[in-house]
């Protein structure tokens, strides 16, 4: 059993909580993720390290509210306990060399984000941290990033909180004045990864995209998050999980892992539905 040390909302779809698993928090490195189950009934999600504290033993988790698994997790409190919590797993995202870094999130791949950027910090490298949501009451995380990079820009669709727009604006604006990141990396939605590619394409500059969002058994058993990837004029199969769960964004096609993730939309909503219903009907007989 896992003790969850702390828990904090960050807005009325994701949560924050630090899990006490020392021996995961002493190994875990940017870029990588564990898999837990809330319960002994429960399936196993994937989740990415959204930071450690090896003095304390914990290990940081930001999640997005969006079906039965997440739903339970985030009803727990702080002082209660998870089921499993194993990891780290994944390769961590690659880092030597790179002395000029663009990271790009997206929403909850904010919590993805930002300890990749934080990691470039600590190495010494110059950040830029461009980061995007819907609107004004689903930002997060704005204040730990701009501790940590040198230039931040927020970003919101509708306008309501920095600037209004996508990722892809101020992006291709640094790539038109002739800004030279030694790698741009994009974490985030799919759709979202898939424009930042095409925006840095005429330009060259290296992109890698974290394919966590289509991970789902998280050890290559199901076969949910496989890839294609076009390699040298073939095409590969690789898997989120086990040879990610970052990737060259050139190579990766993002269509086919857009159509493979919405086969599974309908499962979910059915699991959430259900689970709502019987978290409902046990405060209605309390």
């Amino acid at each position: 059993m896992y003790k969850i040390a702390t828990k904090k909302v960050l807005n009325k779809s994701v949560t924050q909580m630090e899990i006490e698993a020392p021996l995961v928090a002493n190994k875990a490195k940017a870029g990588q993720f564990i898999i837990l189950r809330v319960d002994e009934e429960g399936e196993r999600i994937p989740l990415t390290v959204a930071g450690t504290d090896k003095e304390n033993g914990t290990v940081k988790i930001i999640f997005q509210t969006v079906g039965s698994t997440t739903l339970k997790l985030s009803l727990k409190n702080e002082g209660e306990y998870i089921t499993d919590f194993a990891g780290p797993l994944g390769t961590p995202t690659h880092t030597e060399g790179i002395k000029n870094v663009c990271v790009i999130g997206g929403g909850v791949g904010c919590a993805i984000a930002m300890p990749v950027a934080e990691e470039f910090k600590k190495l010494g490298a110059s950040v830029t941290s461009i980061i995007g949501f819907r609107n004004k009451d689903l930002v997060i995380l704005e204040e730990e990033f701009r501790n940590i990079s040198d230039k931040l820009i927020v970003m919101t669709d509708d306008g309501s909180y920095g600037e209004k727009g996508n990722v892809t604006g101020p992006l291709k604006e640094y790539l038109d004045n002739g800004e030279n990141f030694d790698m741009i990396i994009a974490i985030g939605p799919v759709i979202m990864m898939k424009f930042v590619v095409e925006t840095a394409r005429p330009y060259g500059t290296p992109v890698t995209v974290s394919m966590n969002p289509i991970m789902i058994d998280g050890t290559g058993m199901c076969g949910g998050c496989r890839l294609t990837l076009n390699q040298d004029g073939k095409k590969v199969t690789k898997f989120a999980c086990v040879d990610g769960p970052d990737f060259n964004g050139y190579e990766v096609d993002f269509d086919e892992a857009m159509s493979r993730g919405r086969m599974y939309s309908d499962f979910e909503h059915h699991a959430y539905e259900k689970t709502c219903n019987l978290f409902k009907g046990g405060r209605e007989n309390g």
